[in-house]
């Protein structure tokens, strides 16, 4: 069996921060990634606020440097699932599809996952008209009209993207007021292609082969509209990919991961980082600054029991 100094799990902006600062620190360092690096930052078209980017960067370029940077100090990345994690003696056992890593310490970097909305047709159409992602499908709806679900940074930044391709793009939010900030806010309501219905939910999906109407109900009134569309995109919030640990460590209600703000989750040599843990701002920065705070905390944990 392989065994590390720390296995970092999770390829987004707070595992990629971890790594970066292990492997400078010349911790023998693992970090496992299921998919493409980036996590959800590498599905965001376009990232304005984080520091050093004047003008921006795509989410995509900004995990490919996260990566080749954390590689350059010699970063050991492997790309597979992580099926369980053990506890042992001194540590834990990491296992994956691609075999099991012994280590002494772990750093869950597994970030949130979108929520469903949980209606009819849902699950039916999801990859036939039901998306998550504006950046990964948005150009299958070229010159199509296209619905967003939500009110927040998410919801309005994709909807503003869509208008790209899509013809015309609703944007369906249960309240009267957006929960954006004011600029994104502002970029909507001045774009000619988006349209909102206020006070609305989606009760249905319909179809026959792919997504062709929505069933919106006003939640003032009660009134039900059937609105055409060949696509929608959901954003109402994440749930917390926080399975591995949850019969480990202390989640809340929602599953997040509680951490004091040394990202230690309680068990000795165990911390978390990022979106998978509980707080009050979800963000590139803040998920990077995790990242580096429980990378500094794993090396003065592994300095103590040498």
């Amino acid at each position: 069996m392989l065994e590390k100094e720390l296995v970092i799990i999770g390829g987004g902006p707070a595992g990629y921060a971890a790594g970066l600062y292990a492997a400078r620190a010349d911790i023998d360092t693992m970090l496992v990634e299921r998919g493409m690096p980036g996590g959800q930052a590498a599905s965001t078209e376009w990232i304005e606020n984080y520091p050093g980017f004047p003008g921006g960067v795509g989410g995509v370029d900004l995990a490919m440097k996260m990566d080749e940077q954390a590689r350059s100090f010699n970063l050991d990345v492997e790309f597979a699932d992580v099926e369980r994690l053990e506890q042992r003696e001194g540590g834990f056992i990491v296992h994956t599809t691609q075999g099991s890593i012994g280590t002494k310490a772990v750093i869950l970097a597994t970030g949130a996952k979108p929520k469903f909305l949980g209606v009819e047709g849902e699950g039916k159409f999801h990859g036939r008209g039901v998306s998550y992602c504006a950046t990964c499908d948005g150009a299958f709806f070229r010159d199509k009209t296209v619905a967003v679900v939500g009110g927040g940074d998410s919801a309005v930044e994709e909807a503003i993207f869509l208008t790209k391709f899509a013809a015309k793009v609703y944007i369906v939010h249960r309240r009267g007021q957006l929960r954006a900030t004011k600029i994104l806010q502002k970029r909507a309501v001045d774009n000619p292609k988006i349209e909102f219905l206020w006070h609305a939910v989606v009760e249905e999906i319909v179809g026959e082969n792919k997504v062709e109407v929505i069933k919106v109900k006003d939640v003032q009134t009660g009134d039900q509209t059937r609105v055409l569309v060949d696509g929608i995109f959901v954003y109402v919030g994440t749930r917390a990919n926080s399975e591995l640990v949850q019969d480990l460590v202390k989640l809340d209600e929602r599953g997040y991961i509680i951490t004091d703000e040394n990202m230690s989750t309680g068990i000795p040599g165990l911390y978390a980082a990022g979106d998978v843990r509980q707080k009050s701002l979800r963000q590139v920065v803040t998920a990077t600054a995790d990242g580096a705070i429980a990378a500094v905390e794993v090396e003065k944990y592994l300095a103590g029991h040498e």
